[in-house]
């Protein structure tokens, strides 16, 4: 006697429960490949983010206008009414860098402004260096900021006018 031929459905599932198995497989071999190419990817990534970002937020308005308008802005900002000597700069420290505000003061003073005082800034994690002017005095602070080379120039924001001690100008000094 011949013996009997398995079910049909015997010799299926073998072969069905084998391609289910390497499918599971190849799906989770290709979540560990996603996985590592974005850990391998974040960090450069992440970063050029962040530089594009600072670049985009730090450039000068000034730099995106034209001729024209920059002729305009120029004629719209009167000459400074303090000499330098007159001006009263206080100088904060932005950057957390132990002695920048002395640094930074003795170079104002060396340029012949006048320091009321120097201290650290509420925050350490300032980008960028900044100046600030009480109202009244944004002619002198255009000027400061020519002088230190500084791009981030606005009215006093975040301080009091009697922190000041008496000066017109504020500093923040910044990591850049």
């Amino acid at each position: 006697m011949d013996a009997p031929l398995p079910a049909p459905d015997a010799l299926i599932r073998p072969w069905r429960t084998a391609t289910m198995v390497a499918s599971l497989v190849a799906a989770v071999e290709l979540v560990l490949l996603i996985v590592a190419a974005l850990l391998l990817l974040a960090k450069p990534l992440a970063h050029a983010m962040q530089h594009h970002a600072e670049a985009a937020a730090f450039t000068p308005a000034a730099k995106h206008a034209t001729s024209t308008l920059k002729k305009k802005v120029k004629a719209r900002v009167p000459a400074p009414k303090l000499l330098r000597s007159a001006t009263g700069v206080f100088v904060f420290n932005g950057n957390g860098r132990a002695g920048a505000a002395s640094a930074a003061a003795s170079r104002l003073s060396t340029l012949g402004y006048r320091i009321p005082g120097k201290g650290n800034a509420k925050r350490q994690d300032y980008a960028t260096s900044v100046v600030m002017y009480r109202p009244g005095f944004e002619a002198e602070g255009l000027r400061l900021a020519r002088d230190l080379h500084v791009h981030v120039v606005g009215p006093l924001d975040g301080i009091r006018a009697g922190a000041l001690h008496g000066g017109q100008l504020a500093v923040v000094l910044g990591a850049r």
